[in-house]
Parts: structure tokens; sequence; C-alpha cells
């Protein structure tokens, strides 16, 4: 990153950008979310429930948050059948660190054991699948990435976005859940200037996606979403690490791109890496107008370092349901609603500890005049109307 780059990213991450570009707001479809329905004469065999959060990033001492990090918003995370985050904190024993570090590279994002187990479980429950094709994956090296692999194998996570062989690069990774089959495509922007090893450089699933001097390049993701459709997936999400960071709108370039993954088969896009929320769009499809792709643009920052600032501490959760079913002798699989949850972290003591929590921005709205943090909670409210047309009066009717 160059000097004036660095300096704009600190610029914005004190005054985030709440404007878009002249072309962003006549290319988005932003009609709420009521136009997602299923289509007339469709008759649904089979249910699928999907929960998606924006990025987990390590805090020094998370580990004291285990268990309490999401226990006010456990039900949105973990009661659906498959639940979604990008997972932004390799892990790794003090030894990879050391070395890391001593190689001359950032360990800034790196993840102990300890603080894997808080970001990933509660009560017994756990993410199923994180992304972990992003930026900071290659921090620690292929060390840090085989040690992250590995943590996630051991608690029965599926990691999406970094192939451990050759011929895995450019394929899918496929999820079976209640009779409907789920591909999972990825990509990252980049990875910091970090470079794989020459013999590993199918290691992460890496694109120019925001490339200032050349088209965006979609050919690994629709490599990945030929895949999808060889193997007969029933419904495709596309985990997206993209974006311009500290900014409440997308690029138009992005929103080109979106629509072109959509319309080669997408059906959900999970977007992460801004650090604040973008907007939601429903897009319907040309390849079928009873199809209404969800585009997520960014889902924030479920988790990062200590930040107490409104915009940086508030992100969103996704709760989705598809319906598998027959329309007209045919099978299809749609999107039978979504529901935004707009959270936030909190943070407390307890004792000598510093807590971590999520809460649900719709439990504090109440707030916004009587209490201290009224001005806090005015202003996340204020930024998920931004992005979300006036959230609040459709959230509570």
């Amino acid at each position: 990153m160059e000097f004036a780059d660095m300096a704009y990213w600190f610029y914005k991450s004190a005054r985030p950008i709440l404007t878009s570009e002249n072309k962003v707001s006549g290319a988005l479809f932003l009609h709420d979310n009521s136009v997602v329905k299923l289509p007339d004469e469709f008759r649904s065999d089979s249910s699928v429930t999907l929960s998606a959060s924006g990025d987990l990033i390590q805090a020094d001492g998370l580990e004291a948050s285990k268990d309490v990090l999401f226990e006010n918003v456990a039900s949105a995370l973990f009661d659906a059948d498959i639940s979604f985050a990008n997972y932004e904190s390799p892990v790794a024993e003090e030894e990879v660190v050391r070395r890391a570090i001593g190689d001359g590279r950032t360990a800034m994002m790196c993840c102990s054991f300890a603080q894997y187990a808080a970001l990933t479980e509660h009560r017994g429950r756990h993410f199923t699948v994180l992304n972990v094709a992003n930026n900071h994956i290659l921090d620690l090296g292929i060390e840090g990435v085989e040690a992250t692999r590995t943590a996630m194998t051991q608690t029965g996570i599926v990691d999406i976005g970094a192939p451990c062989r050759p011929e895995e690069y450019g394929r899918a990774n496929i999820l079976a859940k209640n009779q409907i089959k789920i591909g999972f495509v990825s990509a990252t922007f980049g990875l910091n200037a970090h470079q794989l090893p020459e013999n590993e450089t199918f290691r992460v699933h890496t694109a120019r996606l925001l490339s200032k001097c050349v088209p965006t390049d979609l050919a690994l993701l629709k490599k990945q979403i030929e895949d999808c459709k060889t193997q007969s997936c029933d419904f495709i999400v596309a985990s997206i690490h993209w974006g311009y960071e500290f900014e409440f709108f997308p690029r138009y370039r992005q929103i080109e791109a979106a629509h072109s993954l959509i319309e080669e088969g997408v059906d959900l896009i999970l977007g992460h890496h801004p650090h604040v929320i973008q907007p939601l769009e429903y897009y319907r499809t040309k390849r079928d107008p009873d199809r209404i792709g969800v585009i997520a643009y960014s889902l924030g920052s479920l988790t990062w370092g200590w930040y107490t600032a409104p915009h940086l501490v508030l992100s969103m959760v996704l709760n989705v349901r598809l319906s598998k079913g027959n329309r007209n002798g045919a099978h299809r699989t749609y999107i039978e609603s979504v529901k935004p949850i707009p959270v936030f972290r909190s943070i407390s003591c307890q004792g000598k500890e510093t807590l971590m929590r999520i809460e649900r921005l719709e439990d504090h709205l109440d707030e916004c005049t009587s209490s201290p943090p009224a001005e806090r909670i005015r202003r996340m409210k204020e930024y998920v109307d931004l992005v979300l047309g006036s959230w609040t009066k459709k959230s509570l009717g």
C-alpha cells in the first residue's frame, strides 16, 4: 500500500464515506425484502435456513469472552441449519508466530487457539462454514493456513477458499442439507502483498476483484460456478472478499460484477472486507424472472479488536430461508425469505476481565433518548437506515 493510500485508509477509518459514486444509486435494485417470495404455483418439498455474518477477527484477550460473545445473538447465528462467516485470523502456535514476525511479516491478525474457540463456538454449537479466502489468511504463511484449516477440521467446520491440493483449485465446496445441495464458491481480491510459494500458488482462491487498471476478473469464480452446475447443485452461494474499507456503498464495478455472477448462476452473494455494512440488493434475474438473487455487498465485521466507533462496531447478520420444490413440472430452489439483523459489539468489564458481546441493535433503540450511550445508538441506527432504507420503521412495524 502506497503512502497516499495508507493516509486515505486512516482518514476513512475515522470518517467513513457515506455517499456513493454517481452511477451506483441508479444501478442498485434496492427494493425491500418483501420482493423475496416464492413464485405462484410453487410447491415446496424441503427447506434450509442459513445465517451469514461478516468478518471474525481476533482481539487481544478475547478468550475471556468465550460463551459470552454470542449469547445475545445465538439464535440468529446458530439456530440456522447452516451458519456462515468470514474467518480472518490465522490460528497458530507461538513458535509459528515468532518465525513469521522474525521474517518481517505482520502477525496482527494472528489468533491463539483459545481465541479461535471464542470466535467460532458457543456452548457446544459452532459455525458450519467459514471462508478463509481473504487478505489476512497468508499473514503467517502456509503454516498459518494449515494450522487454521486443521483447527477447523478438528472442530467440524467446513473451510472454503483455501485448497490443499492443485486439483481442488477452482473447485466449489458442496454441502447437502435436507435434500438441498448447496455449492459455495469463493475468492479474495488479494493477500496483502504476501506471495504464495511458487509450487503452491493454488493454496488460496485469489482474483483481481479491485484492480484500478484492469477489468474485474471473474474467471475463477465462474469456474467454481461451473463446478457447482456439474455437481448438480440446487443453490449457489458466492463468498467474496472485496470492496473498499470504511465506505458504506459498493463501487459501480462491483455492482456490475455482482449482477454478472448472479446471471452466471449464483443465487446469494455474501460480501466482506470493508469493515462497515453496505446495502442489500434484491436482483430479479434475467435467466429466471421468478428468481430474486440476494447480494450483501458487505456484512461488516462481527468482531474486530476493541474499537468503539459506531461505524466499526456495527455489522449485519443475514437470516435466509431456501425452499426446494416443483413448479410446473420443473425442480427449482428459491430464496423464500431474507431477514437482515443489524448487530453491534458491546464492551463491558467483569472484575478484571474485559468482555465483548454481540447485541441486536433493535433491542437498544429505546436508548436513543434515554441513556448515556444515546448518541452511539443513534449513529448506528442512521448508518443502518442509510444502507437498508428506513430499517427502523420497517423493523418496528
